[in-house]
């Protein structure tokens, strides 16, 4: 059993989880998966044991099923060795939104908001009474640009990105850590089943160098990671925008702006 702390990485079992699995497991640490295919799972799980010495536990759930979310909530409740939470599952669906139906723009929340959503908060209490531990939740760059078109999965990670923020606020004086990671075009399974060719998109990074860099931007102590953008003063001269903005939310009038009939 590692010494360090157990992550536990949802939508584990390809793709970007898989891949900070592998990271993770060459970095010390036991873990524990979580995702919809079993035998995906317990062959990444024996490989990573094989090749690194650590203890891997397979926990096979559907997040979108209240039951098995409630499993894995009580899991990051009870569990005391789990130190990393990797809030990576996700999906998007096909179409614009007048294309996409009611039931399965529901599920698209269900899982990349509200399953979220609940595994971080059954994971920070334990980990603020410890005074430490790590959550790192996957956006995208997509949850900053409604012109790209993605209207509801955009939005789905805009909220990823608010809440990432949020909770660093809250739980950042805690010596809690909450990471959130914004990547471009990147190539996992999610294009296809979205209904897209990842090949015609004109840039697309590939899932190793997108896990790295983030995980430059983890040890790093980062509240937002973009591992496409150049140009980190961007980021900064966005973010500086935002807080300029802030003392004049609190009025107790309307701006004059909207009090003239010109």
């Amino acid at each position: 059993m590692s010494t360090r702390p157990t992550v536990l990485v949802t939508g584990a079992s390809t793709g970007i989880g898989a891949v900070y699995a592998d990271r993770f497991a060459h970095r010390g640490h036991d873990l524990v998966l979580v995702a919809r295919n079993a035998a995906l799972m317990e062959t990444l799980a024996e490989r990573l044991t094989r090749e690194t010495g650590v203890n891997v536990n397979v926990l096979p759930a559907d997040l979108t099923d209240p039951q098995d979310l409630a499993r894995i909530e009580w899991r990051l409740r009870e569990d005391a060795r789990i130190g990393v939470l990797v809030n990576n599952a996700g999906a998007a669906i096909p179409g614009g939104f007048l294309e996409q139906n009611g039931d399965d723009v529901a599920k698209l929340i269900g899982l990349n908001v509200t399953a979220l959503t609940r595994l971080a908060n059954a994971t920070a209490p334990r980990f603020v009474m410890a005074g430490q531990g790590a959550i790192i939740n996957l956006g995208s760059v997509i949850g900053l640009a409604p012109e790209i078109g993605s209207t509801v999965y955009g939005a789905t990670k805009a909220f990823v990105l608010f809440l990432s923020q949020g909770l660093n606020v809250e739980l950042g004086p805690k010596g809690v850590y909450v990471q959130a990671v914004l990547p471009a075009a990147t190539r996992t399974e999610i294009w296809a089943r979205s209904g897209r060719d990842v090949n015609t998109l004109p840039a697309v990074m590939e899932i190793d160098e997108l896990v790295d860099a983030a995980l430059v931007g983890f040890d790093r102590r980062e509240a937002v990671t973009i591992p496409p953008l150049p140009d980190a003063g961007q980021w900064s001269a966005f973010e500086a925008a935002r807080r300029a903005m802030l003392p004049n939310f609190s009025q107790a009038q309307p701006a004059g702006r909207y009090r003239s009939v010109a």
